[in-house]
């Protein structure tokens, strides 16, 4: 476990640059990005390169002692690029160019662009692949960013076309899989399709999902391009940093061409954001959601919430089942969000903790001095903007010393797996059919009930390998066919317990509806699901379970048993005494179906049966207390403003505001 920083030589006087890798040293520090916004000081026109001044500091930061992490600088092309071609910018979903003067302002499927990338990734890898310094790689920086994932140029217009023959072959076929017979919306070949954008009303749900898997792929294979020229020259690993909540692109796919995946952390500004819009965070969302509603915001404004960080955390451990690295790390006040305040004392060192507790290898801090000038002034860095030392200088070099006197952490033991999958968000959010559908706030309910029961939780992509896990969840898995039916049906033959959440086995994989539903999971379940009902925004109905009443919001299935057993049923007038929640016993484990959109409590309830069936310790644990278990210690992290008394057998009677207790076992 080490500490890193992100480091801008460009950004100060070179007489800062050897007294700033000494403070790094002397703080603790092991790592430093460096490198991935500098084209236009690496190549200031076009051939003509100014190396010099990369390899002074890369030199200096290896001479200090540090290792440094090299980004390719391809998230910001210089003016002289966007000048020299006319098919690099991006044009956006209302036909509008995307200019100049910020960054990542370029498609992924610009062919100028893709050779301007194999030619300065190329230069880069040979002057630095074997550099003593250099012992790690980063590609490009956030893709996605910005919504830049979906372009609608003619560039994507004309590969998405090129994809979509590849995937369907013929024309009719396409036809099929969209039921392009509604609206008269049949083609006669591949060149007349366009993309789904502009249209009068919505264009085809359909059309839009298979567009969105071609974006992501666009994504997939500018991130190979880069991560194949590394690899010929280089033999460190390389990473890519995610962001947290961001959908746009299918990680699970980014992660297989990567040797570790990287994410950045920014517990405050991701919580001002939290789940007000329908598939993701981003700069334009204002408000609140029924899961973080506006005094839960209050309460961790300076702390962040500790379940919606550490999501993000085990969804990037999932991603290739293995420790990932945080590489920014927010350090203190944010500039991005719509609102941006201080972080309290101590916390930046118990989201660092918290980061090593799930599995990371790295937490580097974004970023080593406050920028002067430009879009993020505002933004904090471990040092403030003259240079000298801000408060988390401070926590830094408190973690870096109670690292040094810790053993390596013990690898992640989770026998609970919640089922996470980007092509189901897609789905959903392309027809929510509900204005409260959100899959975020859905899947982070099922992680919220689990964690505040004591419990680590794996989040997996649906096709993984389920025999470790004694309970899978699988809230929202839309999409289904044969085969991830017949891999589900598996684990459950064999013992497993399965939990399958509201709004699963309605469509095929080509976002057409399966007849009835759940489709191929009819047998697995037992049930059979005619109607739904969306309920209005802050609505609330219950179920029925014995002299119990739940409530649910948003979505609820309305089930007719065919096998299985009915445990709870719906009050609603609409639908008074429907099935709402069933049970199926299938081989030697059992499918619990929850057709309604329950609250994290009311889940809890739900879920101890089948917990405690699976062999499962809980501990019901104070609200913004958490644990998190390894082989022979567990973390105790506190995100409250005050001090919290605990009641739990192993644990300490009281822990610190804002703390962090190691209990060795």
């Amino acid at each position: 476990m080490e500490l890193g920083v992100c480091y801008y030589p460009e950004h100060w006087p070179e007489e800062t640059w050897i007294p700033d890798a000494k403070r790094m040293k002397d703080i603790g520090l092991s790592w430093v990005r460096v490198g991935e916004f500098a084209w236009k000081r690496l190549e200031p026109s076009p051939g003509k390169f100014t190396f010099d001044w990369l390899d002074r500091a890369i030199d200096n930061l290896g001479s200090a002692g540090l290792n440094v992490m090299l980004g390719t600088p391809t998230a910001t092309p210089p003016k002289w690029l966007i000048d020299k071609y006319d098919d690099v910018l991006q044009i956006d979903k209302n036909g509008r160019t995307r200019g100049f003067g910020s960054r990542r302002h370029y498609c992924h499927n610009s062919k100028s662009y893709n050779k301007e990338t194999t030619r300065i990734v190329t230069i880069i890898a040979k002057r630095y692949g074997k550099h003593q310094a250099v012992q790690a790689w980063q590609t490009d920086n956030e893709y996605g960013c910005h919504d830049t994932v979906r372009c609608y140029c003619d560039n994507c217009k004309r590969e998405f076309r090129v994809w979509l023959k590849q995937k369907y072959k013929t024309i009719d076929t396409l036809n099929e899989a969209w039921w392009n017979v509604f609206w008269s919306m049949e083609y006669a070949s591949f060149d007349e399709v366009e993309l789904p954008n502009l249209t009068v009303t919505e264009p085809n749900p359909s059309h839009t999902l298979d567009f969105y898997r071609f974006s992501s792929d666009s994504v997939v294979s500018y991130n190979k391009l880069q991560v194949d020229i590394l690899r010929e020259f280089s033999d460190k690993p390389i990473t890519h940093n995610a962001m947290g909540l961001f959908g746009h692109y299918d990680h699970y796919k980014l992660a297989r061409d990567l040797d570790a995946i990287t994410w950045d952390n920014y517990p405050l500004g991701t919580l001002e954001l939290a789940l007000v819009s329908p598939s993701e965070v981003g700069p334009g969302a204002t408000g609140s959601s029924a899961l973080f509603p506006n005094e839960l915001k209050n309460k961790y404004m300076r702390s962040g919430h500790p379940d919606l960080i550490s999501f993000n955390h085990d969804l990037y451990y999932g991603l290739k089942d293995k420790p990932f690295w945080v590489i920014e790390q927010q350090p203190g006040q944010v500039n991005w969000a719509p609102t941006n305040p201080l972080p309290a004392p101590g916390v930046v060192r118990l989201w660092t903790h918290q980061a090593f507790a799930h599995g990371a290898d790295v937490v580097a801090y974004f970023r080593w001095r406050a920028a002067n000038g430009a879009q993020e002034t505002m933004h904090a860095g471990l040092n403030l903007f003259d240079g000298s030392p801000d408060t988390a200088t401070d926590e830094a070099k408190m973690v870096a010393e109670e690292l040094s006197r810790q053993s390596k952490v013990e690898m992640k033991n989770s026998k609970v797996a919640l089922l996470f999958d980007y092509e189901n968000l897609w789905a959903t959010s392309i027809q929510p059919h509900a204005q409260g559908w959100n899959y975020w706030e859905l899947q982070l309910t099922y992680y919220m009930a689990l964690r505040g029961l004591g419990l680590n939780v794996a989040v997996i992509r649906p096709r993984s390998e389920l025999s470790r896990y004694s309970v899978v969840l699988a809230p929202a898995l839309n999409l289904v066919d044969e085969s991830l039916v017949n891999h589900l049906t598996q684990y459950v033959k064999q013992g497993g317990q399965l939990v399958i959440g509201p709004r699963s086995g309605f469509k095929t994989l080509t976002n057409r509806v399966h007849a009835p539903a759940p489709g191929p999971l009819t047998e697995l379940m037992g049930v059979t699901i005619n109607k739904v009902d969306a309920l209005r925004t802050g609505y609330t109905e219950y179920v029925k379970q014995g002299r119990r009443k739940l409530p649910y919001t948003v979505w609820a299935d309305l089930l007719t048993p065919t096998t299985a057993k009915v445990l709870a049923t719906y009050e609603s007038d609409a639908y008074k005494n429907v099935a709402a929640v069933v049970e199926q016993k299938y081989g030697e484990g059992s499918c619990l179906t929850i057709g309604m959109w329950a609250d994290v409590e009311g889940l809890r309830v739900l879920l101890e049966p089948i917990l405690k069936r699976a062999g499962l310790e809980t501990i019901p644990l104070p609200e913004g207390v958490r644990v998190t278990k390894r082989e022979n210690s567990s973390y105790l992290l506190n995100f409250n403003p005050s001090d919290v008394s605990l009641k739990v057998k192993g644990l300490p009677k009281k822990i610190a505001k804002h703390g962090v207790v190691i209990v060795k076992k």
